[in-house]
């Protein structure tokens, strides 16, 4: 698979709730605790402003705009930054896939999208890959996202035999399709993975490391691949990663191995030699320098909680919308800091 592909594959995000939230009036609704969820709304109709923890200025999300909250933390939707935020669980009734929450009546904003639980424990090391929030508000980006944003609405308003599934698999278009546009329009920059996937020689390395993670790789094979000389690619890696490749090659084999060690039953010594590693010693090694633990302890420690986790509770309504890995410390105009409940 591709790079963005593997990530998701790892993240497992699956959606909970494919809703509606109709506002109007005066209103702010505060949404916290969005540990391991990521979102993906958009704005079918009118506007809001989006606040997140630790950003200094709010964004306005006008009609048309699509919006990944990826990070987690605590974000306010609001008609006006200067209405004091009521919690989303004293406005929200419990969960239910499907539908729409009305709140003062409606008719000033409508957003349409899905939740989504992502699984593993390794989960919030992975979202730290993505940015905090991913905007996209082109004429271009809307066209693109337009059809899918439609088609959802459809299935939420005529509630046909089907309807949740169908929505579903939308609110998983809708978040595969918003990455996409993202790293098609170049509008990662910085420091970070998703920068990295963005830049046309950065991304062929990755997409080679990713396809065959067990090959032993040598800096002058990865140069080769990016069309640079050694020295050069060995900079530029470092400076658009945050880390060097060799490192970024071992941390990536043993998030893989992390997640191949919970979820199956293959032994230390196949996931060793899959790996590229000639003994579990080795592997076990290399394991707990990245990871820190021994994959015993690994085993040990998460093999019950993966299996808790494929057992998730039924969310609260509220939540519709709402170290291993260098984090992506970019900040433009169309990648902010953000968050979620």
């Amino acid at each position: 698979m591709d790079p963005l592909s593997d990530l998701l594959s790892l993240l497992k995000p699956r959606s909970y709730v494919s809703a509606g939230f109709d506002a109007g009036g005066a209103w702010s609704v505060r949404f916290s605790d969005q540990h391991g969820r990521m979102k993906c709304y958009s704005v079918v109709s009118g506007g809001c402003w989006l606040a997140v923890d630790d950003v200094p200025a709010p964004v306005w999300l006008s009609a048309g705009d699509c919006f990944v909250l990826p990070s987690g933390r605590p974000f306010v939707l609001a008609s006006d930054p200067g209405v004091a935020p009521v919690e989303a669980k004293t406005v929200f009734p419990p969960a239910r896939n499907g539908g729409t929450v009305t709140l003062n009546g409606g008719g000033g904003v409508f957003l349409a999208g899905s939740r989504f639980e992502v699984a593993g424990h390794h989960a919030a090391v992975l979202l730290r890959l993505l940015p905090p929030i991913i905007h996209l508000g082109t004429e271009t980006e809307q066209a693109a996202l337009r059809w899918t944003v439609e088609q959802m609405m459809r299935e939420l308003h005529e509630a046909q035999p089907g309807a949740d599934l169908i929505a579903q698999h939308l609110a998983h278009m809708m978040l595969v399709q918003a990455l996409r546009l993202h790293l098609r329009d170049g509008a990662p920059t910085g420091v970070g993975w998703l920068a990295a996937l963005a830049d046309g020689q950065m991304s062929r390395v990755l997409a080679a490391i990713h396809a065959d993670p067990a090959r032993r790789w040598a800096l002058q094979d990865l140069a080769a691949t990016a069309g640079m000389s050694r020295s050069t690619f060995a900079l530029r890696f470092r400076e658009t990663v945050g880390e060097t490749p060799m490192d970024y090659i071992a941390r990536w084999r043993m998030l893989l191995a992390a997640e191949r060690l919970t979820n199956t039953d293959e032994s230390l010594t196949t996931i060793a030699l899959s790996l590229g590693y000639e003994s579990e010693s080795a592997f076990s090694t290399a394991f707990k320098r990245v990871i820190g633990c021994s994959p015993r302890e690994h085993c040990r420690r998460w093999g019950t909680a993966a299996a808790d986790a494929r057992s998730v509770r039924a969310p609260h309504r509220a939540d519709l919308l709402g170290s291993a890995w260098p984090s992506d410390r970019s900040t433009p105009s169309r990648l902010l800091p953000m968050a979620g409940e």
